[in-house]
Order: C-alpha cells, then sequence, then structure tokens
C-alpha cells in the first residue's frame, strides 16, 4: 500500500436514528460529534438513519409480496396474454 493516501481506520460508534441503538466499529467515518462509550474511551458517534437494529429484514418485520396473486390480478384485469403472442 502507498502510504499517506488512505483513509484513517478507527473506532466510531454508530447510533441508529430510530431506535437509539448504538454500535462499536471500526470505520473510515469521521463525525463532530462524540459520545462517551462503556470503557469510558470518547469516539466519534455517526448517526445513521436505518441499521440491524431497525431495518425490517432484520426484525423480522418485512413484508411478504404476493407476486403470485399479483400477476393473477393483472390477467385478469388485463386479460390473459398481450396482443402478437402465442
Amino acid at each position: 500500500m502507498k502510504p499517506d493516501i488512505h483513509p484513517e481506520y478507527h473506532p466510531v460508534v454508530f447510533q441508529d436514528a430510530n431506535t437509539g441503538d448504538r454500535f462499536l466499529t471500526r470505520s473510515t467515518a469521521t463525525s463532530d460529534r462524540t459520545i462517551e462509550w462503556e470503557d469510558g474511551t470518547t469516539y466519534p458517534l455517526v448517526t445513521v438513519e436505518i441499521s440491524s437494529a431497525s431495518h425490517p429484514f432484520w426484525t423480522g418485520t418485512q413484508r411478504i409480496m404476493d407476486s403470485a396473486g399479483q400477476v393473477e390480478k393483472f390477467r385478469r384485469r388485463y386479460g390473459g396474454t398481450s396482443p402478437g403472442r402465442q
């Protein structure tokens, strides 16, 4: 690796804006805001709109789309096949 061209990789706390959950990890993200972590050390704080704590897939609240039902509804409304198709 070339020296002095890569951003600094350091510990950062990410906070979910919806749930308030916090995660300590390493990142190149920076912030003017800081927070004191459980170990007494102060880290940069980056607020994110969505994380695994609030994402529907990870929380189990994701809605399953009934694609087969949507296709049948479309066919009932607009017919079986499009013009020019056999």
